[in-house]
């Protein structure tokens, strides 16, 4: 998706494109075809709602934007409510043939094992980057700056939690500001609580592995189920262990567990549950963890998961335009930068096209407004997540910095979000504007 995506923007800028394409010659375990951007896994992109859901306003801003993978998306729409759900073949088949047929692209079949030293590069190679070149990749970034699993911990929504349960502590009050010391969230839970939840969570459906993933990453990062199934007390003496923490509102009351959440971003908009990583299915995800005390309404970003893909720490390695810091002539997109799902990886694409187009044409760009989907992303994965817990996102409301003066909470989120995308539809029109004009740009010095 993300390959495809900026291949298409380079190219209708007048750019000549070369994609090197490893498929068939070297295959996956997931792919069936050679065709550029097939479709593995869902053949949704989701929500296609530009005014209430943060993945239709992506949609739209890639539609204004002359995206590809959106338009030979809705030229093979298939009947899904308010989702926009695609023929998968005829999809990939039509995004490669028009791309094959494009006069300034060239397709080269064939597999990249190292990083190039001279020209402009985009590695686009998704979740499933061969070994040779996440290899090289690794060398270049060092061992912990690449992962070859999502280990990922449900992220909640900060303005959905119940703070008249949970309170703001570090254990044993850890750190020299009052910020450090209350970098935690805590939701206390008593003994029968306890007990239930752990109940349920094994009682909970789980999801199997899928051919090529492997239980062995589990070593070390153990989903909560696998742990609560080695002992009921496990989870206590774990991520749920109560010691150290003082409840704020019932001093005098020891909780017997507590579920502690992190800030998941710097606007503090997202808190992920610390160490609940999980095999659970989504459906069960949510019910199991509205049991926890001060998430009985939680609202979720994202639900935890454990899968096989490979994606780089950007906040540490990319700067603002995609580079990677130690090689400015090579570009990451899509998947392997860090952001999760078909849409968010091909509008990474298509930033990062049009991004490599005006650096090799001498112009600079204004910044994405960090208050449009694509700059919530961008924002995100250079800077804005918390790189020692960073992991893949889709996009999600919680990403775009406040609109003030709006009213918080469940009640108040259909006039927020229609908020939140009137202004990136504005923001959006006005930077695509710039870029097209040069207006706003200047000579690269």
């Amino acid at each position: 998706m993300a390959g495809s995506e900026a291949a298409w923007q380079a190219a209708q800028a007048g750019i000549p494109v070369v994609i090197h394409e490893m498929r068939p010659q070297v295959e996956t375990f997931a792919h069936r075809t050679g065709n550029l951007a097939e479709m593995v896994c869902s053949n949704s992109f989701r929500s296609d709602d530009s005014e209430q859901n943060a993945v239709g306003l992506l949609h739209w801003e890639m539609r204004a934007a002359g995206g590809l993978i959106m338009q030979t998306a809705d030229r093979h729409r298939l009947p899904a409510g308010g989702a926009l759900a695609v023929d998968r073949d005829p999809f990939s088949e039509e995004v490669t043939a028009t791309l094959r047929a494009h006069p300034l692209v060239t397709v080269e079949e064939g597999e990249i094992s190292e990083l190039p030293a001279e020209g402009h590069w985009i590695i686009a190679t998704g979740p499933l980057t061969s070994g040779a070149l996440a290899e090289a990749i690794r060398a270049e970034t060092g061992a912990e700056s690449l992962a070859f699993f999502d280990a990922i911990a449900p992220i909640v929504y900060a303005d959905s939690i119940d703070m008249d349960t949970a309170w703001m502590q570090s254990r044993y009050d850890k750190g020299e500001t009052e910020e450090e010391q209350k970098a935690y969230l805590n939701c206390p839970m008593t003994k029968d609580q306890y007990e239930a939840f752990i109940d349920a969570l094994l009682a909970a459906d789980k999801t199997e592995f899928h051919e090529g993933e492997t239980a062995g990453y589990f070593d070390g990062c153990l989903p909560i189920e696998v742990m609560a199934e080695r002992g009921r007390e496990t989870l206590r003496h774990g991520p749920m262990k109560p010691v150290g923490l003082t409840n704020a509102h019932k001093p005098d009351e020891k909780a017997w567990a507590v579920v502690q959440l992190r800030r998941d971003n710097k606007l503090g908009t997202l808190y992920n549950i610390v160490g609940f990583q999980t095999k659970m299915k989504y459906g069960a995800q949510t019910e199991v963890f509205r049991m926890i005390p001060g998430l009985e309404n939680a609202s979720f970003a994202r639900l935890g998961g454990i899968h096989r893909n490979t994606f780089l720490n950007s906040p540490t390695l990319l700067d603002g335009e995609m580079r990677l810091r130690s090689r400015p002539n090579i570009r990451f997109a899509g998947q392997i930068t860090g952001v999760e799902g078909y849409v968010e990886s091909a509008a990474m694409g298509l930033l990062a096209g049009r991004l490599a187009v005006a650096e090799i044409t001498g112009k600079t760009l204004p910044p994405v407004p960090a208050e449009t989907a694509m700059g919530a992303l961008v924002t995100h994965i250079t800077g804005g997540a918390e790189a020692k817990t960073f992991q893949p996102m889709n996009v999600n409301f919680g990403l775009f910095p406040p609109v003030e003066g709006l009213k918080g909470g469940r009640r108040g989120r259909k006039d927020r979000y229609k908020a939140y995308t009137d202004r990136a539809k504005s923001l959006w029109t006005d930077w695509l504007q710039s870029t097209v004009t040069g207006a706003e740009a200047s000579p690269a010095e």
